[in-house]
């Protein structure tokens, strides 16, 4: 019988499987077909998603990261500051302010007790208000990516945010031919005041909606002050109740808007330390 230690992580809602890596030496592939097996629900852990941390000659650490369905993904914010409190947690580091390597690039990490605060990649490819049309309806999206790509539609009230079929409206947004073939994620946002949004996600790779997504808090926080609907720091109220911060410089330029020094703040909190049977491992 084979068992896998792992620690099972929660991200304001967004709830990972963490395995170190650095020894047991997973191959990519298994990786892959590790998180299709455990992160069923019910039928295994349970998870958004499997971090596997890895050695790296420059930085601190790197990390493989598998959606549940077994896609990798460039990017997940909250991940990332479960995947610093971890490294830390499990001596993996010895200090408090960290930098590891993910397919958007490198994160810079600072901990401090059971919060972590992300550098987050430099955003890029912002849209904004771009008709869309979506069989029987039409749309205006805003479009960027934030590590990964995000689309945002902002509701006119909080009960508009809260009658929306997220599953139903996100899936077809996800699978619009406008992202093909990558896909994209949405998030439907509403903004209170220009220091706190509310948002749901519909997560690609998850395919459903989850209590909490990073890169997509930021997206909604950027393309409203794009709008000139928000200004840093933003409050960004998850689907969990949790509430994550947004930090962000805003470049006006003559023919666009950028963005530098994006932070992403929140709690990382563990859930468990536990061993993985490979009985739950079957497919």
């Amino acid at each position: 019988m084979q068992t896998i230690r792992f620690t099972k992580m929660t991200g304001s809602g967004n709830d990972f499987i963490l395995i170190d890596n650095r020894t047991l030496k997973l191959e990519k592939e298994r990786g892959r077909e590790l998180a299709k097996l455990a992160c069923r629900r019910k039928m295994s852990v349970g998870a958004d998603g499997l971090i596997l941390i890895e050695n790296d000659p420059e930085v601190d650490f790197a990390w493989l990261f598998f959606n549940a369905d077994g896609s990798e993904a460039e990017m997940c914010g909250n991940g990332a500051r479960c995947a610093a409190r971890f490294a830390l947690m499990k001596g993996i580091v010895d200090k408090d302010r960290l930098c590891f390597r993910t397919l958007a690039g490198l994160i810079e990490a600072q901990v401090s007790h059971e919060r972590a605060k992300v550098r987050m990649p430099q955003p890029h490819s912002m849209e904004v208000d771009v008709p869309i049309e979506l069989d029987d309806r039409l749309l205006h999206l805003s479009f960027i990516n934030t590590g990964v790509p995000h689309a945002v539609f902002f509701a006119d009230s909080p009960g508009q945010l809260e009658e929306l079929d997220v599953f139903g409206l996100g899936r077809r947004i996800r699978f619009h031919h406008r992202f093909l073939p990558a896909g994209s994620n949405a998030d439907f946002v509403f903004v209170s005041s220009p220091h706190h949004v509310s948002i749901r996600t519909y997560e690609r790779g998850v395919e459903a909606e989850t209590l909490a997504c990073g890169t997509g808090s930021i997206a909604a926080a950027l393309v409203a002050a794009a709008r000139n609907l928000t200004a840093s720091p933003v409050e960004v109220l998850t689907r969990s109740g949790e509430t994550l911060v947004i930090y962000f410089e805003k470049i006006s330029q003559e023919d666009r808007i950028d963005f530098s020094n994006v932070y992403l703040e929140g709690d990382a909190k563990v859930v468990y330390d536990a061993e993985l049977w490979d009985e739950t491992l079957r497919s």
